[in-house]
């Protein structure tokens, strides 16, 4: 038998210890294999193209009187419609915040329910932290001066806002920004 040979077939063809691959290697692979699958990926398929655009409507609802807001006094309404989880309220902050209409941009209106497991929020509006919460169930509570965005507790999404437009004196809710709990669409009713 050739020596060389004869060595070859000796040594360990896995040494312990030793990696069989490269990080630069892998890196330059697991690159390629991904460039290739996205190419593949984005080449489309005429199925896609049949497939018709839906666009989502949100009814525009009349809430209130800008005039008849009382700061930190919130308003119950029911918005997108009458199903579960659709209680919503609407509060005069009398601080600017994210989303706020009239002249001090501080009207906001907000989903009424926990993001995390649907904890009723009604009557736990806090006007000297302008916040809502905490939810009997985790004790989430949601800073209505940012968007509803979790101050503390178990939710891990901001509370649904609900979009407002100002017509002189009237206030109309127009839509949603975020997921009703209970709700995959907004819209289900």
């Amino acid at each position: 038998m050739n020596p060389e040979l004869k060595d070859f077939m000796e040594q360990p063809q896995h040494a312990p210890g030793k990696c069989l691959m490269s990080r630069r290697k892998f890196l330059l692979t697991s690159g390629a294999a991904t460039a290739t699958v996205m190419v593949v990926l984005n080449a489309g398929t005429p199925m896609a193209k049949e497939v018709p655009g839906v666009v989502t409507t949100y009814p525009r609802k009349f809430i209130t009187k800008l005039s008849a807001l009382k700061t930190d006094k919130p308003v119950d309404f029911g918005y997108p419609d009458k199903g579960a989880y659709a209680e919503s309220i609407i509060v005069k902050l009398g601080v600017e915040a994210g989303g706020g209409i009239g002249p001090g941009r501080d009207v906001v209106a907000f989903n009424n329910y926990c993001t995390h497991q649907g904890g009723d929020l009604a009557d736990t509006y806090k006007g000297d932290t302008k916040s809502l919460g905490a939810c009997p169930l985790h004790l989430s509570t949601y800073d209505l001066t940012r968007h509803g965005i979790l101050i503390s507790g178990q939710a891990y999404q901001s509370l649904p806002q609900i979009l407002l437009e100002l017509e002189g004196d009237k206030i109309y809710a127009v839509g949603v920004f975020g997921l009703i709990f209970g709700r995959f669409d907004n819209l289900q009713g």
